[in-house]
């Protein structure tokens, strides 16, 4: 499919090649208020280049684990009836590199804690004196509370409120 684009605005199959989503996509992402295109004379959807721009933005924050409820509140922060400048991306960007950090940060600890906690085993057990003496982990509620950022003082500061004393995963 060559690249023939509209005086007026691109076409729905351009913007599918340029950005790499199909058809179906751009539509679906339209119904979610993520690009407003207008429309030609004879009622089919043209883009303007700045939605290639919301689209590929939209695939790549979504490929990061972004949701669209997140995506759309960035780009609703770009600015209506102009084209967003690179100052405008700069600025969604700078929001969105915070929170990938944290994302980062919070990845690699998980990595550096899975072998020693997931890979015992025990989690919430009693036997665990290195990750969890005395079960604090039970007083936390269920799950893998230290690979989730829990500490076992956080443990003992709820005073034992959560799961009754003894109470944990099956050993």
């Amino acid at each position: 499919m060559g690249l023939s684009k509209n005086a007026r605005g691109l076409p729905i199959g351009w913007v599918a090649e340029r950005t790499g989503l199909s058809v179906s996509a751009i539509r679906f992402y339209e119904e979610e208020g993520l690009v407003s295109p207008g429309r030609d004379r004879g009622g089919r959807r043209v883009f303007q280049r700045a939605d290639v721009r919301r689209l590929s933005f939209v695939l790549i924050a979504q490929r990061l684990g972004f949701g669209l409820a997140e995506i759309r509140a960035a780009l609703d922060a770009l600015p209506e009836g102009r084209t967003p400048t690179r100052d405008d991306w700069t600025r969604l960007a700078e929001g969105f590199r915070a929170r990938i950090d944290a994302r980062m940060a919070g990845l690699a600890a998980l990595r550096d804690k899975l072998d020693g906690c997931i890979g015992c085993g025990c989690l919430s057990l009693d036997r665990c004196a290195i990750y969890n003496p005395e079960d604090t982990a039970a007083r936390l509620g269920e799950g893998p509370r230290y690979v989730m950022g829990d500490s076992p003082r956080a443990a003992r500061d709820k005073g034992g409120q959560g799961q009754p004393e003894g109470e944990g995963l099956d050993e």
